[in-house]
């Protein structure tokens, strides 16, 4: 006779094959395994990090990532998925800090580079994605958007957010990760919407 965790292994390489985990599937894991592992995870990002605030922008950023992929197939065991994506980004960051900065080249024809422009397919794609996002952060509700634009537009730390909205810094903390959350559900449900249509 089967136990329930040779059922659940049975379901999860149904996923596997098929068609991904809901939503609310997603949700309910990303609580019970992902949440669990903030601390390790910002520690080891502040560790690698220039500032705090720079690592809780990667473990927002992570959250996002490992999200949108547990919606393909959510990962057993988690840990290692949740840090390789941690280490990724944060070389992806080295690579990008290496990069000269634009506004130091001051004559760019003095370079004799060719300027790669983008085709009007890829700047209507932009336009539509820019679409997209705005519409899901119309979505959002009030508490979660206001938090979430001030962290990611204006730059603030989680606790210059929380003395701005005079909130404790752990509900700011829970109002971005909701944010994050809800963004990738709106976004990702419509590409599902898409892809479904067809």
């Amino acid at each position: 006779m089967e136990d329930a965790s040779d059922i659940n292994r049975g379901d999860s390489n149904l996923r596997k094959a098929g068609e991904g985990a809901g939503v609310s599937e997603v949700k309910a894991w990303f609580v019970r395994e992902v949440l669990p592992l903030e601390g390790t995870l910002l520690q080891f990002l502040r560790k690698s990090s220039s500032s705090a605030a720079d690592a809780e922008d990667l473990c927002q950023d992570v959250y996002m990532r490992i999200f949108v992929s547990a919606r393909k197939e959510i990962p057993n065991p988690t840990r290692p998925l949740l840090f390789k994506i941690a280490r990724d980004l944060l070389v992806d960051r080295a690579r990008r800090q290496q990069i000269v900065p634009i506004q130091v080249v001051e004559n760019l024809e003095a370079l004799d580079v060719a300027i790669d422009e983008p085709g009007p397919d890829r700047t209507v794609i932009a336009r539509e994605e820019l679409r997209r996002l705005q519409v899901a952060l119309d979505k959002l509700p009030e508490r979660y958007r206001k938090p979430f634009l001030m962290k990611k537009i204006d730059g603030l730390s989680t606790r210059e957010i929380a003395v701005r909205l005079g909130a404790a810094e752990k509900t700011v903390e829970m109002h971005l990760t909701e944010a994050v959350r809800a963004l990738a559900d709106v976004l990702y449900r419509d590409q599902l919407d898409i892809g479904g249509a067809a």
